[in-house]
């Protein structure tokens, strides 16, 4: 019954926990339409309000709208990308059209939008603080952003194109979840030459998981596919699964061909309909960038300024494994990860399986919360009693050097058939004042596919999921520390150029002596990383550095190519995304592989015209980490105002009036190019 839904009232638990042993999948759709049926009636209280329409009485009692709705979707959300079963995503699929035809209802509300637009006209800025003033711009520019000021057969075609890509944009992200689990290499004694015992054990165990005792499995996730592609010696093998990888959705079932063309049509339509010519145009007015000309510049000089060093890497590479190999060697996408191994280990004596022993688990994540203790003064505590949705999370009070409530934190580490790839941090409540004046704390969960333990072995990383812990771990920062007073501008709510800041800052801390001695050591003797590693490990940074720049721009100007349409696309999607990376590529095509149909975070994953951003973002964070290295990478002063100026302010101010604040300047290219040892033509 709808009445004893867990949803329809506040969680009656410690810290607001969400108590997932009394959700059940049958109460999810009921409670969502109840949330859409109080939200349209707190709105309806909005417009029918006949007193002048004031920042309090429309614009903040706007923003504290919708309650239970945010309750139920901010479990439902999460859910979909970290355990989703079939009924979960039926659910999604009814329920999408439903919800955008709500939100679009509300922004489309000709009352309601004429009581904004009147708070708008008369706003005091003088009156309010910098946080207020930024609710009024968000507010009035999300109206207008969404149809607000269009007309009669124009609002109305809006609303048709805002719910079919909502439509979209769940089948594209469905289709890529499905497909994933339906390829397998299945390996026998004769194809295990290269793999280390760590990967075999693990693909042992994968194999045991379905049945079979008799054979090694080597799956799409992560951590099995990366250390397949990095240490076998059977090259057919390693191109069959990067074909495998790279065909994803590109025929039968979950095809994600036609939907891609889809969905960049109907954003191109929506872009028109606001007076842009393309969506980039369109979505880049909330950005940093602003333009497309000013992403195309950034793209562009990283490309001259790389691109010369990437090659050289390549034709050095390239010659390498004509030496291992004794013959010249074509090198193919599916040798690079191959042989920069074995050249990365030549040049440092350095590869993930030395290192990977000293990365249990457990103890990495002693050094990343030892890492908030010792920047941040926070503590974290385990919480036996919170529920979870799947046995394997863990959950932690985090409390601040005062012990005043910080938050908690859900950690969700290893793969599984209902989880998206990837690694991802949200939040089942994001943090706000709520209008008694209370502090309303954020819920926060990390999601990774990380390595599984074994029979025999604990989970061991590998360098870079220890990057990804930390870089994942940045944004939980930037949503546990902030200190707002309304949810839409607290956290990880600010320009999604400036989004990954956080997380990629925290990234430079896993090359530095002093946070890898606080908790890297032997998982069976203790012994701390040999100081050769160490050494090797910072020597190493550098490596491959352009190669991997170059990549990344890759995938932005192929985001960008697709968002940068003037007319509706019928064409040759393969032709189109080769056309798109031409000036970067660093391998020919291959026949049918291509990126655009799994590319979730641009077609599905809100970076639509945005993909840029990680570069971006990284200009200004390795910018921050260098002051943190003039004045100590653990200094609490500077500490305290990286959290003063940026973590806590969410997206109350301009994030580079915010940057400004913490660096007083504007960020440079200089420190992300020394970090990388380009030099500065």
């Amino acid at each position: 019954m709808i009445e004893k839904n867990i949803f329809l009232r506040p969680f009656n638990t410690t810290g607001g926990a969400v108590p997932f042993d009394r959700i059940t999948i049958a109460d999810y759709e009921p409670a969502i339409r109840q949330g859409m049926a109080e939200h349209d009636a707190e709105v309806q209280a909005i417009t029918d309000n006949e007193a002048e329409a004031t920042f309090e009485n429309t614009v903040v009692a706007l923003e504290r709208a919708g309650a239970t709705l945010n309750r139920v979707l901010g479990v439902f959300y999460p859910m979909l990308s970290a355990n989703a079963d079939d009924q979960l995503m039926e659910i999604s699929n009814r329920m999408a059209p439903v919800l955008s035809e709500h939100f679009n209802s509300i922004t489309l509300n000709e009352r309601l939008w004429q009581r904004v637009k009147h708070v708008h006209d008369h706003f005091d800025e003088a009156a309010h603080d910098a946080e207020d003033r930024m609710l009024m711009r968000e507010t009035y520019d999300g109206f207008v952003r969404s149809g607000a000021n269009l007309q009669g057969a124009d609002r109305e075609h809006y609303r048709m194109l805002a719910k079919r890509l909502t439509e979209l944009t769940v089948k594209f992200d469905q289709n890529a979840l499905k497909e994933t689990p339906r390829y397998e290499l299945w390996l026998t004694a004769d194809d295990l030459a290269g793999l280390p015992e760590n990967i075999l054990d693990a693909a042992r165990q994968a194999a045991k998981d379905k049945g079979r005792d008799d054979a090694w499995l080597v799956t799409l996730d992560a951590p099995s596919y990366v250390p397949f592609m990095k240490y076998s010696d059977r090259r057919d093998l390693r191109e069959k699964l990067y074909k495998m990888y790279n065909r994803q959705c590109t025929s039968g079932e979950f095809c994600n061909l036609e939907v891609l063309r889809d969905i960049a049509n109907t954003r191109l339509a929506i872009a028109n309909l606001m007076g842009c010519d393309t969506y980039a145009d369109y979505k880049l007015q909330h950005t940093m960038a602003a333009t497309p000309a000013n992403v195309y510049d950034m793209l562009n000089q990283l490309r001259e300024a790389y691109l010369p060093v990437e090659r050289s890497e390549m034709e050095r590479l390239t010659e390498f494994a004509g030496k291992l190999e004794g013959h010249p060697v074509k090198m193919m996408p599916w040798d690079y990860s191959y042989y920069s191994n074995k050249e990365k280990d030549s040049l440092f004596n350095i590869n993930d399986e030395l290192l990977r022993p000293y990365f249990e688990l457990g103890r990495v994540t002693k050094g990343v919360f030892g890492f908030a203790t010792r920047m941040y003064g926070l503590h974290f505590t385990p919480n036996h009693d919170a529920q979870v949705f799947h046995p394997e999370v863990e959950v932690y009070d985090i409390t601040d050097e005062n012990g005043k409530a910080v938050g908690m934190l859900y950690l969700d580490f290893f793969p599984r058939p209902t989880k998206q790839s990837g690694a991802w941090m949200t939040s089942f409540r994001e943090q706000y004042i709520d209008k008694d004046g209370n502090d309303v704390r954020p819920l926060v969960t990390l999601t990774m596919n990380f390595t599984r333990p074994t029979e025999t072995k604990p989970s061991l990383l590998t360098i870079r999921e220890v990057e990804t812990y930390m870089h994942e771990f940045g944004h939980a920062l930037h949503q546990l520390l902030t200190r707002c007073k309304y949810q839409a501008l607290s956290g990880t709510n600010v320009y999604r150029d400036f989004v990954e800041v956080p997380s990629q800052f925290n990234e430079n801390y896993v090359y530095e002596r002093e946070f890898l001695d606080s908790f890297a050591c032997h998982y069976q003797t203790g012994e701390p990383v040999p100081q050769e590693l160490i050494d090797n490990l910072i020597a190493s940074s550098q490596y491959g550095a352009a190669y991997a720049c170059v990549r990344q721009l890759g995938f932005g100007f192929i985001d960008m190519a697709w968002h940068s349409i003037t007319a509706t696309y019928e064409g040759d999607d393969y032709a189109f995304e080769y056309d798109a990376v031409k000036d970067v590529q660093a391998f020919e095509p291959v026949e049918g592989c291509i990126m655009s149909p799994q590319f979730t975070h641009i077609f599905s994953g809100g970076y639509a015209a945005g993909y840029y951003g990680y570069k971006w973002a990284e200009v200004i964070e390795c910018d921050a980490f260098s002051k943190f290295k003039e004045e100590g990478i653990f200094n609490r002063e500077t500490a305290r105002s990286w959290v003063e100026n940026v973590l806590s302010r969410g997206g109350t101010e301009s994030p580079m009036m915010l940057y400004k604040r913490f660096r007083g300047r504007e960020p440079r290219i200089d420190a992300m190019m020394s970090r990388d040892g380009i030099k500065m033509s």
